[in-house]
């Protein structure tokens, strides 16, 4: 019996789906730490790690795999990541990126899978168009703690799944014109955000969930878009209501005609003979993922 026994449910063969499986994980402080953990467990085995941050004694109550050790040598939070998944799959691809996402789009763009755990609007849609351009889905998280007043404080947050040719976070108002502009204005004096470790973990595990879906052949008809809110002071995650508003929706905002790299120069491109593939591959239980969000581009089911 190998360590992945248990979860041969997600589908034929899903073991060595997941180890070819390439994610990327944008912010590594706290929800990002968590899916770190989790897909490392599962077996995933192929990441891009981006975060220029290093831990801190305040980044403790959440950061899974930091400790107060690491604190004293202020280790980078992409490293305590690579060895948090090292743990559980010492052969990992691990590419760590010590810097802002920007710096490792190259690297990303080999991703079958894009996680965001950042702050602000304005970054959450940066990363939406570039996964959108290359054809990735890319899942968004995200929590905020509100002072009710008398009334105490509300915990809330969000899971996005947001996949080419399906609703994007424009078209269900998440990311608006007006958030992006009060964003600006306030830019530099926010101050810290309040985190918690359990609403992380929740929010973190549902896009873990979503990811499986992507990925392996368990679901049979994984969603191209998902919007789920979390309310922590009732402990629950319900389907926002523009989810059924948006089912049969057109993005308008991320065009078929915007995707791929606008640098790339096939001029420039060095071509290598590859060797042909004999056996059927692994994934052919189903339609990749790729392969439903060129069908919907085109209109197509499937």
């Amino acid at each position: 019996m190998s360590r992945l026994d248990r979860q041969s449910f997600l589908g034929p063969q899903s073991d060595a789906i997941l180890d070819a499986a390439t994610i990327g994980i944008v912010g590594l402080g706290g929800g990002g730490s968590h899916v770190a953990q989790q897909a490392a467990h599962m077996g995933i085995g192929g990441y891009v790690n981006a975060d220029p941050d290093v831990i801190e004694d305040t980044n403790t109550n959440r950061l899974i795999g930091g400790t107060l050790a690491d604190v004293s040598v202020s280790l980078p939070k992409v490293t305590i990541a690579e060895r948090l998944i090292r743990g559980l799959q010492p052969n990992a691809r691990i590419i760590s990126v010590q810097a802002d996402w920007h710096d490792a789009v190259d690297d990303l763009k080999l991703c079958d899978v894009i996680v965001g755990a950042v702050d602000g609007f304005k970054e959450r849609e940066q990363l939406e168009r570039f996964a959108r351009r290359h054809l990735i889905p890319y899942i968004d998280i995200g929590m905020d703690v509100h002072d009710l007043g008398k009334k105490g404080f509300l915990v809330s947050g969000q899971v996005i799944l947001s996949s080419p040719g399906a609703p994007c976070m424009r078209c269900c108002g998440f990311i608006t014109d007006e958030r992006l502009e009060q964003e600006a204005k306030l830019y530099g004096a926010a101050g810290s955000r309040p985190q918690v470790v359990w609403s992380n973990g929740v929010l973190a595990s549902t896009a873990v969930g979503l990811l499986t879906q992507v990925l392996t052949p368990w679901y049979p008809n994984p969603p191209g878009f998902v919007f789920l809110d979390y309310d922590g002071n009732k402990g629950t995650i319900t389907r926002n209501p523009r989810m059924e508003l948006l089912k049969n929706h057109v993005c308008p905002h991320h065009p078929p005609d915007e995707t791929g790299d606008p640098l790339f120069d096939i001029r420039m491109q060095k071509f290598q003979p590859r060797r042909v593939r004999t056996t059927t591959p692994a994934s052919s239980q189903c339609a990749p993922w790729w392969q439903r969000a060129w069908n919907r581009l085109r209109g197509q089911k499937g």
